[in-house]
């Protein structure tokens, strides 16, 4: 198990070595509990930009000077966490395995997700984008999170929900029901109330961080990509493993030596697997799920403020022409008569 927390400097230990003990992969779960502070910008891109991989941080005093505080209590699977800082800022995140709900009571920060801009409002949870790299500007913030562990949320989802071989998959601009976020605070309330009066080595903490994670997945409801059945043969298993990639990296720029490096398969074998299970090459499977994306999205906007051309973009598609053209070919319409349904 590998959580991205290191690289800080622990200024105020409040138990335990977390870069030795709780950060280290295929360790066992452990506690973790430390806190970052002081008053230096530089010193701040040094802590939380370690925290979060994150490099080419820039932070700068305001009017109020400048300070910031980082808490962290809970184990390497979830752990609960307090950003505050005065001044101002930003730099790029670094992708991580870990999945990660904020959400301010006072300040400032957006985030920029290939080209959306999403501006946190006080007391609404955020799924920050942790699959990908994005950037983030933040001010005069104080903000509350919880780490999932990738690998302890997929376990959960497993148990209840009916997944079968899909992985998950999350709309990240979509902003939960109020339904969903009062039970999320009576989630995080109960996360709380059990680390300080059992801590994380007790069952009261394991009970309260499972259903933490159910929660998360009903205010963020993965979308489950069916994946094809042939991919279940044991002869498929190194294909199947190029596959999930595409899927779940679908908007971004994959290519097929990166499918060869996850696959562990030569990137002529990756080209013939393709071609074998599925007729087609390795780019064109992933044109394929993208236009499935882009269709699934177009179901679901409102037409009256959803844009065709900002969707399609952010599936990766460049040139409107071809990519209306692509989409007429896969589902028997134009994309702006799937917005209209």
């Amino acid at each position: 198990m590998r959580i991205r927390d290191r690289g800080f400097r622990n200024r105020a230990a409040l138990g335990g070595d977390p870069v030795s003990e709780a950060f280290l992969e295929d360790q066992p779960v452990e506690a973790v509990r430390f806190e970052l502070a002081g008053d230096e910008p530089a010193a701040a891109v040094r802590d939380l930009g370690g925290v979060y991989g994150g490099d080419a941080w820039v932070a700068r005093g305001g009017d109020r000077g400048f300070s910031y505080r980082y808490t962290v209590v809970g184990d390497s699977e979830v752990s609960v966490r307090r950003s505050q800082l005065t001044g101002a800022i930003r730099g790029p995140m670094a992708p991580s395995d870990e999945y990660v709900v904020g959400w301010l009571t006072e300040g400032h920060t957006e985030l920029d997700l290939a080209g959306d801009a999403v501006e946190m409002r006080p007391d609404v949870p955020v799924l920050y984008p942790t699959d990908k790299t994005y950037t983030f500007a933040a001010s005069d913030y104080d903000q509350r999170l919880v780490h999932f562990d990738r690998a302890f949320v997929e376990r959960v989802a497993a148990q209840h929900l009916d997944l079968g071989d899909r992985p998950l998959r999350f709309d990240h601009l979509a902003e939960p029901v109020p339904e969903a976020v009062r039970s999320w605070r009576v989630a995080i309330t109960g996360l709380t109330r059990a680390l300080r009066a059992a801590g994380p080595d007790s069952d009261a903490w394991r009970t309260a961080k499972e259903s933490a994670a159910r929660v998360f997945l009903e205010m963020f409801p993965p979308h489950l990509d069916r994946l094809p059945a042939v991919l279940g043969l044991p002869k498929n298993a190194r294909l199947r493993a190029a596959v999930e990639h595409i899927h779940a990296h679908a908007a971004e720029d994959v290519t097929v030596a990166e499918l060869s490096a996850v696959a562990g398969l030569s990137v002529r074998s990756v080209q013939e697997s393709f071609r074998r299970v599925f007729d087609v090459s390795p780019l064109t499977y992933l044109r394929q799920v993208r236009l499935d994306r882009v269709h699934e999205e177009l179901l679901a906007l409102d037409p009256q403020v959803g844009a065709v051309g900002d969707v399609a973009r952010r599936w990766g598609f460049a040139h409107l022409g071809r990519f209306s053209a692509s989409y007429a070919e896969r589902f028997g319409e134009y994309p702006k008569q799937t917005l209209r349904r």
